[in-house]
């Protein structure tokens, strides 16, 4: 049953997130633990002051540049990315060459299917990760993430792993590929892990990635490689720190 949100309630955008998590739940899309996940992740939104910082659209132009640059970029699907922004997901598909592929900590026949099913119903024309005949394990990997596929993030480039665990973001920069990680909370492993970082809400960094790359694709190859190449992730990682640290400072003076 659908909780109504008035929409002058103070958060209500954040609580009709919630509510398409929830929904997710229901359906098998979303786990127990990625409403978890998510309620970890609100709290560093709170942190940041629910806006994309100045270091998190650094992080996105970079990002935008290298799904415009790779060879085989691959974006990697869990329950909560698919519910969240399934359709700006399809919509960067559309744009770059980047591959979609569902890759599952919580794994089943069963929510791999659904999570396959929103995200066709959403526009993306092919779905990778659900196949078991292309699956290729990465021994690094303890969990069912290692389970991937052989046309996606086994042969990619770039892996865009928004909403993601560290083990894995290492693994694959470890591999020799770029790594890039959709992370509220700076001081994580992903975080620390990954080759770029986008501190940020992922309902505002995919929209924000989005509109980036629409700006970037009719620049030449040297002018996006010169936005790559003088990117440094863990001065990126300090902004979003000191963000925190003075947004705090400044909240604690003003109740003196």
């Amino acid at each position: 049953m659908k909780t109504k949100i008035l929409k002058s309630h103070p958060r209500a955008h954040s609580l009709k997130t919630r509510e398409l998590l929830i929904e997710g739940n229901e359906s098998g899309v979303v786990t127990t633990a990625g409403l978890i996940a998510f309620g970890r992740g609100e709290a560093f939104d709170y942190l940041i002051g629910e806006r994309t910082i100045a270091s998190a659209k650094k992080a996105i132009r970079v990002t935008a540049a290298l799904l415009l640059t790779s060879n085989n970029p691959v974006i990697s699907i869990n329950g909560n990315v698919a519910v969240l922004v399934s359709k700006y997901i399809a919509e960067l598909t559309r744009i770059t060459k980047a591959k979609i592929e569902v890759n599952l900590f919580y794994r089943s026949a069963e929510r791999e299917k659904a999570i396959k099913k929103l995200l066709l119903k959403s526009g993306i024309k092919e779905v990778l990760g659900t196949d078991k005949s292309f699956q290729i394990q990465i021994p690094e990997i303890m969990s069912d993430r290692r389970r991937v596929d052989s046309r996606g993030i086994y042969t990619a480039d770039l892996v865009l792993v928004p909403l993601e665990d560290g083990d894995r973001t290492e693994a694959l920069v470890k591999m020799g590929k770029k790594g890039v990680a959709v992370d509220l909370n700076p001081l994580s492993r992903t975080s620390r892990k990954a080759s770029i970082t986008i501190v940020d809400n992922i309902i505002r960094a995919i929209p924000l990635l989005l509109k980036q790359i629409r700006q970037l694709r009719n620049s030449k190859k040297e002018t996006l490689q010169k936005i790559i190449s003088n990117y440094n992730n863990k001065a990126i990682l300090n902004e979003a720190i000191m963000h925190i640290n003075c947004r705090l400072s400044q909240l604690a003076g003003k109740t003196k």
